[in-house]
């Protein structure tokens, strides 16, 4: 059974910063791509950043391009977004995200506010 658990969303202001967490269990983590998706109130799901299985390849949504940062721990099972530079627009709840033989698994997300 695919299970994404989220962590590490939060509260913060314009500017700083905040380090967003998946675990995953339930298939072979390090040879699946994954990605991270993010909605907004009242907006369609979007993504956000994705990785390659081993790491390697990298794309960014232009909107977080040079301040986000996506990688992948293989021996942890761990998916990671560290986001810096925070705007008021990313406030979303962001999803972990992977897609295998045809079905899209999420987690239930982790919400992120950005400012008052």
């Amino acid at each position: 059974q695919v299970t994404l658990v989220e962590s590490g969303g939060g509260l913060v202001q314009p500017g700083e910063s905040l380090r967003l967490s998946c675990r995953a269990s339930g298939f072979t983590f390090s040879i699946n791509d994954m990605s991270w998706y993010r909605q907004a109130p009242g907006k369609e799901r979007e993504l956000v950043a994705e990785i390659n299985w081993n790491g390697r390849t990298t794309n960014y949504a232009d909107s977080v391009k040079d301040r986000f940062t996506i990688s992948k721990d293989n021996s942890l099972n761990k998916l990671n977004l560290q986001m810096n530079s925070l705007k008021t627009e990313d406030t979303a709840v962001y999803y972990c995200h992977v897609r295998k033989n045809g079905i899209n698994y999420w987690g239930e997300g982790t919400l992120v506010t950005v400012g008052s």
